[in-house]
Parts: C-alpha cells; sequence; structure tokens
C-alpha cells in the first residue's frame, strides 16, 4: 500500500495498492490536469536521487519561509511562524526530509499546522505525524482532504485563534473554507499570510481576489467586498502571498483599494470603449 502523491498538485492520497483513477484537486476548475496527462509520484521517489531540497530563510523576526528546489507541484512557499514559544506552520509543501525536520527542530520545531485552502494540503499528514501535532483546516473544505487522519481538526465559524498572537480567519472565495493567518503581535503593525486566498499582484502596491488562478476565472463582486470587508477590521502592515511576493508596508490599506479597483473592473466602470 502506497500513499500516492499527485505530480500536478503535490497533494498525497491516503494508501492505496494502485495509483488512484484521478486527482480529485486536479480534475476540478480551479486547478487543471497536465497537458502530459495524470502522473503520481511518492515521497519516498521524491527523497532519492539528491533532486530536490527545502531551503529555509528567515523572512523577518519570527517569520521564516520554507520553499522546495527545483520547485515542485504548484510550487508555493510554507512558512514558520514563531509567536512567543508557540511555533505556526502555515500552509504546507510536498517535500519534506530528516534535513528539513533538523532544521525546523533548531527553530524550536512544530507546535501546528493550519492551512489556507485545499491546493496546500500536499503532504500535510506526513508534516504532522513528523513532528506529532494538530492540522487545522476549516469544515467548509473537509471534502477536499485526501488523505484524512485523526490529527486534522475541523475548524467552524469565522475566526479561531491559536495563540495570543495568531488568529485564523475564513474569508472563504477561493474555496468556500478559505482562510488566512492574522498574526498581530507581530512587529510594525502585524503581519497577513494569505496563501492565495488573497493575492499578492505583480505591482506589490497591489493584490487580487480570484476563485480559479490558473484558469483565469474572477470572483464575483459581492464576494470581494465581503472579504475587504472581513479584513478591514484587522491591523496588518505586511502582506506574504504563497509565492513569495509580500506586500512590504501598508498592506492593509493594499487590500482595501485593490478591492474596489477590482470590483470597478467588473462593473465595468475602469473602462471605456
Amino acid at each position: 500500500m502506497t500513499f500516492y502523491i499527485c505530480e500536478t498538485c503535490g497533494v498525497q492520497y491516503e494508501a492505496s495498492e494502485h495509483p488512484p483513477e484521478k486527482c480529485l484537486i486536479c480534475e476540478e476548475e480551479r486547478q487543471y490536469v497536465s497537458p502530459q496527462g495524470q502522473t503520481w509520484t511518492t515521497l519516498e521517489a521524491l527523497r532519492s536521487g539528491d533532486v530536490y531540497h527545502n531551503e529555509i530563510l528567515q523572512e523577518e523576526e519570527g517569520l521564516f519561509s520554507i520553499t522546495t528546489t527545483p520547485s515542485f507541484g504548484i510550487g508555493q512557499t510554507a512558512y514558520l511562524v514563531q509567536d512567543q514559544g508557540f511555533n505556526m506552520l502555515w500552509d504546507c509543501i510536498t517535500y519534506i526530509d530528516e534535513k528539513t525536520k533538523e532544521d525546523l527542530v533548531s527553530k524550536g520545531g512544530v507546535h501546528a499546522i493550519a492551512l489556507s485552502h485545499p491546493h496546500y494540503y500536499s503532504t500535510q499528514v506526513e508534516w504532522a505525524e513528523v513532528f506529532n501535532v494538530p492540522i487545522y483546516i476549516h469544515e467548509d473544505d473537509r471534502e477536499w482532504v485526501t488523505r484524512p487522519s485523526d490529527r486534522i481538526i475541523y475548524w467552524k465559524g469565522e475566526s479561531l485563534a491559536l495563540s495570543d498572537g495568531i488568529k485564523l480567519h475564513r474569508l472563504g472565495g477561493h474555496f468556500k473554507g478559505g482562510a488566512v493567518l492574522h498574526w498581530s503581535s507581530a512587529g510594525h503593525n502585524g503581519i497577513l499570510l494569505t496563501g492565495d486566498v488573497i493575492q499578492v499582484a505583480a505591482d506589490r502596491r497591489w493584490v487580487s481576489f480570484m476563485y480559479s488562478y490558473p484558469n483565469m476565472i474572477p470572483l464575483p463582486a459581492p464576494t470581494v467586498a465581503r472579504i475587504a470587508n472581513q479584513t478591514a477590521s484587522l491591523t496588518f502592515d505586511r502582506l506574504y502571498n504563497a509565492f513569495h511576493r509580500v506586500v512590504k508596508e501598508e498592506a492593509g490599506q493594499a487590500v482595501q483599494r485593490s478591492a474596489r479597483r477590482y470590483i470597478q473592473a467588473l462593473e465595468g466602470r475602469r473602462f471605456t470603449t
């Protein structure tokens, strides 16, 4: 019995004798099946051959990014957030090895894992078992879990405090249970980590909001207005997405003005014909 991993999205499935017939995540319109077809691998195969390794970088005090090189699957970044002795892993990446474990243990280890949305579930159960910790996923995204585990805690409602300075907020949009992490105790007025529930644009002064990024399906204006309204009450000066893009200052204002621009564009108020 093998825990197969989809090579396109990097999400691991519960143990089976043969690879699954299809990937639940990639078959859905917010992701995609590779033009070369559905292919599978395993964590053991990824660890062989010295091809992959994880790069851990300190982004600022108490915040470390974790990225696999060369890129695998979607290529997202995970973050280790250190909040007054409580270490939270925000989102997951597929690749994990003994060196990654040792590096994170040297930084105080991991005490809990929380996920923004299903595209980054990857090998979350492997990570939880290595560090013997719980996984927090919003109840609204339960249907997308491809490897069930008793370590998964399905939280409900609009927010969940995990420490004095770390709170999860369900914003929905990209996925019904799409969540962001608000680190209120971070220096310089707080940080918001968003996965791609809120996406940082190429122009780092702006963000955007999409139902599907690879297939370019926008969110409706009322949904974006609701997301903006929910984040308006949060204090944060910086915003980190899942791809090493950062809004470095006045990030709260950037979300609000970006939402206004987005809604104006959908309503045709930014264009002339």
